[in-house]
């Protein structure tokens, strides 16, 4: 495989960095690595432009009330309208929890008051006042329908209910968990080149074939078709995956 190099933004990391998100950052560059790919992230946060011709991949994770409410703003004002266009464009997006959320239409808190999001997908969040909590087990039709591994493992706690429109599909099926909100079964959401889930711990460390299937998609829409990714020898990943998938 000639030269390549993955680019990939990591948005708001000093403000969104919930249950070890960086995780996901650290996947993505090892398994870069390994195959002797470069990868190159850029930090964007607070008063820092989003030029999306200058990325592969962007990493949006989750935060408390607090920060997310420092960064709203800035979110949607100064960052939104290219975010959704890039979103149009098929830039590749992974977009964990309260970032999932951000993502959306709307927050509705408790008291029935809603938050504007950046309407990137078309998927809405309403808050409860009990939180989901713990493990988590998914069936992925979406990557079982692109030859990989369909299960998915990894870590929940939120009190937002979120709902999918009619152009927005769940990436998984709950086996073990309440994923979007504890009623539908439905797990995260696919949209466009947009990947969005509940599952912390980090997600991609417990989940390689979906940091690789991240990086062939982002790799693949700069760099035109590619040959698949080098195999890798993933002993103490799928010695982990054992481990979190028998405790149904």
């Amino acid at each position: 495989m000639a030269a390549l190099q993955l680019r990939i933004c990591h948005l708001y990391p000093d403000l969104l960095n919930l249950y070890g998100d960086r995780g996901n950052i650290l996947a993505l560059q090892r398994r870069c690595a390994w195959r002797g790919i470069e990868s190159r992230v850029a930090a964007v946060s607070l008063g820092q432009p989003f030029i999306a011709s200058d990325y592969d991949l962007v990493f949006l994770g989750g935060g408390q009330d607090y920060e997310q409410n420092l960064l709203h703003r800035d979110l949607l004002e100064q960052k939104g309208p290219a975010i959704r266009d890039a979103v149009g464009d098929g830039l590749v997006f992974l977009c964990i929890c309260g970032g999932y959320q951000l993502m959306g239409q709307y927050y509705e808190e408790q008291d029935g008051h809603r938050i504007e999001c950046l309407g990137a997908i078309d998927i809405w969040t309403v808050a409860r006042p009990d939180r989901m909590i713990g493990d988590t087990i998914y069936h992925s039709a979406f990557l079982e329908e692109r030859g990989l591994d369909p299960l998915l493992v990894g870590f929940e706690n939120h009190s937002g209910r979120t709902s999918l429109g009619p152009q927005v599909r769940p990436l998984a099926r709950v086996v073990k968990g309440c994923g979007n909100n504890g009623q539908d079964h439905s797990e995260g959401a696919v949209c466009q080149n947009v990947i969005c889930t509940y599952s912390h711990g980090s997600f991609l460390p417990k989940n390689p074939q979906m940091a690789d299937y991240l990086i062939y998609t982002a790799l693949s829409r700069r760099y035109g078709p590619l040959e698949p990714l080098a195999e890798l020898p993933q002993i103490l990943e799928e010695n982990a995956r054992k481990v979190l998938l028998s405790c149904k």
